[in-house]
């Protein structure tokens, strides 16, 4: 695909922005993305952005990352999925190795919790709109609707995310498109996740850890990792913890609040991880691992996209799909909301930003900043 002038220094200029502001998950970076390349770039249609936000929540990996260079590759072909994908995650990369040496060399955390306080009402805000927004394109009639109601309701009751997109993709495939084949389970699969509860402390994790082995670990995790970030504290403690010792318990409950503090992907909490076990070499490697195999399904699911949506059960499949992941956007925000929203601040924060958002289209980023100012001032009169 050849690449027209300038598409890669736009690309660039775009995911490292988002890289730097896109504080508080998958569903407010998809959020901003769609705000960008939606709104106000008009790169891609609704329709368009809905599918490919179905699309890789059917694939392991971040979601929001794997947006990044799907939207990449769509604007400026091999070369745009790579500089979209790189420039999303560099800046949550070069912080998080920032606060990994802080916290090696000094044993403690910088104070960002007044900042971030005020961040998170306002990135319920963003959500919302986005849902709201993108919701009106993919409910395209009661049938869709009333699905998308039933995910949302089973999410809040505790389904897993990827049963119920495969059960809203099937419903929606065999209601709308009134053919189809469960044989498409067959290359979806969704590996079982369990729910580990942490407990206590502990002195250091065991000195010497191989490169290599640090390297396939990540590479397998992402590789497998389906689901919001959170799943993937499962992972690291199975792993990490239990199976290999590499870790105690404070140390990463300390590396997946990093992943929190820090904008960008969740999974650069593997970078916290890697520095502290193989210092900058480790934190590469642990970086290249978990973040390469969404390059790889990208690029292969962007061979395949076009032609599943000229398929009319295929396509019946896909509305079906990208009404559930709205669904789940919408369940994940009510979730937020009732950890956020717990004193009056957040409540003029998150109402602020949702008024400014939807009346005025303030962009996410002043969003983001204002909130920041606003939480850091309103910071004494939390209870």
């Amino acid at each position: 695909m050849e690449t027209p002038p300038g598409r890669l220094a736009e690309l660039a200029r775009l995911f490292l922005k988002l890289g730097l502001i896109g504080f508080g998950g998958p569903a407010a970076h998809i959020a901003m993305m769609e705000e960008e390349v939606v709104e106000r770039r008009r790169w891609l249609t609704r329709e368009h952005f809905l599918d490919l936000v179905g699309a890789t929540n059917l694939i392991p990996g971040p979601n929001s990352t794997e947006m990044a260079i799907h939207v990449g590759y769509l604007r400026a072909g091999w070369a745009g999925l790579l500089i979209a994908g790189l420039c999303f995650i560099i800046p949550a990369v070069l912080i998080t190795t920032g606060f990994a040496w802080a916290y090696v060399t000094f044993g403690t955390l910088p104070r960002v919790v007044p900042f971030l306080f005020g961040i998170k009402p306002a990135l319920i805000a963003i959500i919302l709109a986005a849902v709201w927004r993108l919701g009106r394109s993919a409910a395209k009639g009661m049938p869709l609707l009333s699905l998308g109601c039933a995910v949302a309701v089973a999410s809040l009751v505790g389904w897993d995310e990827i049963v119920l997109l495969l059960l809203g993709g099937v419903i929606g495939m065999l209601w709308l498109g009134r053919a189809g084949s469960l044989a498409l389970l067959a290359w979806i699969s969704a590996p079982a996740t369990g729910i580990v509860a942490a407990a206590g402390g502990g002195s250091a994790a065991a000195a010497s850890v191989s490169l290599v082995k640090l390297g396939l670990f990540f590479l397998k995790v992402g590789a497998v990792l389906y689901g919001s970030g959170y799943v993937l504290v499962a992972f690291l403690e199975g792993g990490l913890v239990r199976d290999y010792g590499w870790l105690n318990e404070a140390q990463l409950l300390d590396a997946i609040a990093i992943g929190q503090l820090t904008p960008g992907p969740v999974l650069s909490t593997a970078t916290f991880i890697g520095y502290i076990l193989g210092g900058l070499p480790g934190a590469v490697v642990a970086t290249a691992g978990i973040f390469l195999p969404s390059f790889i399904f990208v690029a292969a699911l962007g061979l395949v996209l076009p032609r599943l949506r000229r398929s009319r059960w295929m396509a019946a499949f896909l509305d079906a799909v990208n009404v559930s992941s709205l669904a789940l956007m919408a369940a994940v925000t009510v979730k937020l909301s009732v950890s956020t929203l717990t004193s009056w601040p957040a409540w003029v924060i998150a109402l602020a930003a949702a008024g400014a958002g939807l009346r005025w289209r303030v962009n996410a980023t002043w969003l983001v900043l204002g909130g920041a100012v606003v939480g850091r001032l309103l910071w004494p009169w939390v209870s």
